[in-house]
């Protein structure tokens, strides 16, 4: 009785881990809203990281977070070092490309809880009489991630704080 039990549960680990290494080797994830707001209003508070960080749902997620802002004040080259508690964790985030006001492209990369190296993307496109803006964050997904993700979704996890984050850009910039 416990071999069969036992090979039931070796065999059961085994599909699994079968399973996550199927999954695809790629993540993205993405969310959008329309802001009604220029995207020249909304182009600084996402271009520079101190702005970045006054709606970043991240941010928020740990007020007495260690931050250490290097390089330029906006743009290519502006970095910003965190380590938080174990919902922000510790990384880096630094803006490798900007076009105004247009777009802004970064850099994340994690050390805690996991370690992940990933693109984020922040896309601004007129809509009307305001501004329709994408949060989007892609990279590879480690075998790990994979596992994880049979067990947790994490494009709601992540999209839902894209979420809030946009929603706390509106906010801020319809109020300007």
């Amino acid at each position: 009785m416990i071999k069969t039990v036992l090979l039931v549960v070796v065999a059961a680990i085994a599909l699994l881990l079968i399973v996550a290494a199927t999954r695809p080797d790629t993540f993205r994830v993405e969310r959008s809203t329309t802001i009604a707001a220029p995207a020249e209003r909304l182009f600084p508070l996402i271009n520079d990281l101190r702005s970045f960080n006054t709606w970043n749902p991240y941010a928020r997620k740990d007020p007495a977070m260690k931050a250490e802002y290097s390089g330029p004040q906006a743009g290519p080259g502006a970095v910003f070092n965190f380590q938080g508690n174990k919902e922000v964790g510790k990384g880096r985030i630094s803006i490798t490309g900007s076009s105004a006001p247009s777009s802004v492209t970064m850099q994340l990369d994690m050390w805690e809880p996991f370690e992940g190296h990933n693109e984020v993307n922040f896309t601004l496109v007129p809509d009307g009489a305001g501004t329709r803006v994408t949060w989007a964050m892609h990279g590879p997904s480690a075998f790990i991630t994979k596992l994880m993700g049979l067990f947790f979704n994490m494009d709601q996890m992540i999209g839902k704080d894209f979420e809030a984050g946009l929603a706390n850009l509106k906010q801020l910039a319809e109020k300007a």
